[in-house]
């Protein structure tokens, strides 16, 4: 098999990014997607190859993965993506990466942990900002409290969505919240818990989300208790809670179908000049009934934060540095793996 990697949905907003700096780092990758002129048209603007394929044929996709060392999914949503990618990475011995934040979608992965071990494969789903640097945090916290019973993550500055985040976030409607208790994943009522923190920039109101962690950090620490925060306004914190006397309406087809036509129309992502001044704070606590440790974490605009994530672990797979089965990033590469990313930096309280 040829070293080459390949960027699934390269020509959406994050995806764009990924190949752009993948372009600037000289990794050459194969760009892909099921729209052919979109596609088509990146390939000739950057001068890589292309491949185009949808993912309804088994056959199809395996046959183009065959040559191919690592596929980064960049394609939302996960949950309909990544099944067939996984399938077709599997039947191919082609490491899998994705940049998801859906529990749903770690979980499933997390499921095929042996197969995939019996394939010489690593699947390691979130190598973007969902979950590098919360994950990195998580494991950090775990070293410097290693009977930690309790795990709290959260994080400050997602100030802007890219579409395929806010078609994901609308697609999530009236699923409710989730927390891990015991070691398992449990619903709760949207923002069922607000609490105060000082994300490193003052303290601010911040209410429990159902964030990708709630999956991924019990399999890099063995902590059986995770909740995850963001920070919100008040108002903003009222709506969420809202929309769980509203989840029978907003989780309706036709809400639903008017709300991605919105996303459609109105929702860009950050542009560059808005990526290149933000900033993103990370917060994380351990307890274990008696102790309690926290440590800091500021890394670049979230979306700058994934390009140069993504490509990093898919560089570090293709050269296998990671070990085959289901990986989380810092379960693969340890609790630094999110400081590779020119500009983070981390603090213990």
């Amino acid at each position: 098999m040829s070293n080459r990697i390949l960027i699934y949905g390269s020509y959406g907003y994050t995806g764009r990014l990924v190949t752009e700096q993948a372009v600037a780092d000289g990794l050459d990758p194969i760009v892909a997607g099921r729209t052919a002129a979109k596609v088509e048209r990146q390939a000739v603007e950057y001068g890589l190859d292309h491949r185009v394929f949808s993912l309804t044929s088994p056959q199809v996709v395996a046959e183009a993965l065959e040559d191919v060392s690592v596929v980064l999914n960049c394609a939302g949503p996960f949950a309909e993506t990544s099944g067939p990618l996984v399938d077709a990475c599997l039947e191919t011995g082609t490491h899998y990466l994705d940049i998801t934040g859906e529990i749903e979608v770690f979980e499933t992965i997390a499921a095929r942990d042996e197969e995939a071990e019996n394939a010489g494969v690593t699947l390691l789903p979130g190598v973007g900002f969902d979950v590098v640097p919360t994950d990195s945090l998580a494991a950090h916290l775990a070293d410097r409290l290693p009977d930690a019973t309790h795990l709290s993550l959260g994080f400050q500055g997602l100030d802007e969505m890219s579409p395929g985040t806010a078609h994901t976030a609308v697609d999530s409607l009236g699923e409710g919240g989730s927390v891990r208790r015991d070691g398992t994943i449990r619903q709760v009522p949207v923002a069922h818990d607000v609490r105060t923190i000082d994300f490193g920039d003052g303290p601010t109101t911040a209410a429990a989300i159902p964030w990708g962690d709630v999956s991924t950090a019990y399999y890099t620490t063995g902590i059986p208790n995770v909740t995850v925060y963001i920070a919100q306004p008040e108002r903003a914190v009222q709506f969420m809670r809202l929309s769980n006397e509203l989840g029978w309406l907003l989780g309706t087809r036709p809400v639903k179908s008017v709300l991605h036509g919105l996303v459609d129309r109105f929702v860009d992502g950050p542009d560059k000049t808005a990526r290149a001044e933000a900033t993103t704070y990370v917060w994380g606590s351990a307890s274990n009934g008696d102790e309690t440790v926290v440590s800091r974490m500021r890394t670049p605009e979230s979306y700058e934060f994934t390009a140069q994530s993504a490509l990093h672990l898919v560089e570090r797979v293709r050269d296998g540095d990671a070990p085959t089965g289901f990986q989380t990033p810092a379960g693969a590469f340890g609790k630094d793996v999110a400081l590779a990313v020119d500009g983070v930096e981390r603090t213990d309280e």
